[in-house]
């Protein structure tokens, strides 16, 4: 047991973080997303939504500062997006401090070719529709 991680946290989550570098990719990705098909490391998240993870992870994690570091998937053509799940993914992330840090929106397509680069995906148990969401991890200053 260690103290100050949450235990949201896997001990594979834990490891996944640890191991990536300065410009690697982590996908969370919502229950629906195709991980397995996409990326041989797939790490689960079942039952936990998105933002309670990123709240979790953000202590231990720096996002990149020279590239956008929050990539989102783009509505597809005549589908509606619900707002309030990339507010609700900023609040986690940036709770205290209201951040200049905006998120990448890019077309489905595209999102899953850098899911399919990205270091690991964490699949969650969130049913929101679009709620996956792609870290750059940064150095720290």
């Amino acid at each position: 047991m260690l103290k100050n991680i949450s235990p949201l946290i896997s001990p594979s989550l834990l490891k996944i973080l640890a191991e990536m570098g300065h410009g690697d990719e982590i996908v969370f990705s919502d229950a629906h997303f195709p991980a397995c098909s996409l990326n041989k490391q797939v790490i689960r998240a079942d039952g936990i939504k998105v933002d309670a993870l990123l709240s979790a992870i953000i202590p231990l994690f720096e996002l990149d500062c020279y590239e956008p570091p929050l990539v989102m998937m783009s509505p597809v053509k005549g589908d509606v997006l619900d707002e309030k799940v990339e507010e609700r993914y900023l609040k986690a992330l940036f709770t205290q401090t209201p951040s200049s840090v905006s998120v990448l929106r890019i077309e489905r397509y595209a999102f899953y070719e850098r899911a399919k680069k990205a270091f690991a995906i964490v699949v969650t148990g969130e049913t929101a529709k679009y709620g996956n969401i792609l870290l750059k991890k940064g150095v720290i200053s």
